[in-house]
């Protein structure tokens, strides 16, 4: 987790001020949330591993999968159209995939306090709510000069809300998307099996 780590702490600041996550733990955010993970009982790591049809195992592959394209995307020339089809792919991985299949589920088992709780009510309260919901509704587009999103998205459960238009610049977005896959990552690798120890590829 110290690869992670170190990435991390460029976001130090933010999850401080956004997150109330402090020194020590927000420059140690992986290793953090890999120890408080590791730390449920018995019954609580069972009931996240069994959450699914989809077996923990094959949710890390696809997350290793999704950094191998992060890569590919980096160490090629950027065509505008690589990056808008990579944008896609981190919008439904980070908050559509990871929403449904980590973030949900491990809310309900840390404790109030904990890290790793404050990272999943992150990722799933309004606003990163709201542009989950609104990828999965393709109620979203870029803004008119490509420095962020505008999305349009109900901000609570009444359906007779009308939707309401949110916007997260470039800078926020990354911030979002880091501290998703971190806390994916290191939670995956704290409850899959030792060998999946060995697919791992680093998160930049």
């Amino acid at each position: 987790m110290d690869a992670l780590d170190t990435q991390m702490r460029h976001w130090s600041l933010r999850l401080r001020n956004e997150l109330k996550i402090v020194p020590p733990q927000s420059d140690a955010l992986a290793s953090t949330i890999a120890r408080e993970v590791q730390g449920l009982s018995f019954e609580a790591k069972e009931r996240v591993r069994n959450s699914s049809f989809i077996p923990l195992e094959v949710r890390l592959e696809e997350l290793n999968a999704f950094q191998g394209w992060m890569d590919l995307i980096r160490l090629s020339k950027r065509h505008p159209t690589a990056v808008r089809a990579q944008v896609i792919t981190e919008l439904y991985v980070c908050f559509v995939y990871l929403g449904e299949s980590c973030f949900g589920i491990l809310r309900k088992e840390l404790p109030a306090g904990s890290v790793t709780r404050k990272c999943c009510t992150f990722l799933t309260e309004n606003p990163i709510r709201a542009l989950r919901n609104a990828v999965a509704h393709s109620n979203w587009r870029y803004l008119p000069d490509f420095s962020g999103l505008e999305f349009w998205a109900k901000k609570g459960p009444d359906p007779t809300e009308r939707p309401s238009r949110f916007v997260v610049l470039q800078e926020e977005l990354s911030f979002w998307q880091a501290v998703a896959r971190c806390t994916a990552y290191a939670s995956y690798l704290s409850l899959a099996p030792p060998a999946s120890e060995e697919k791992k590829l680093p998160i930049q």
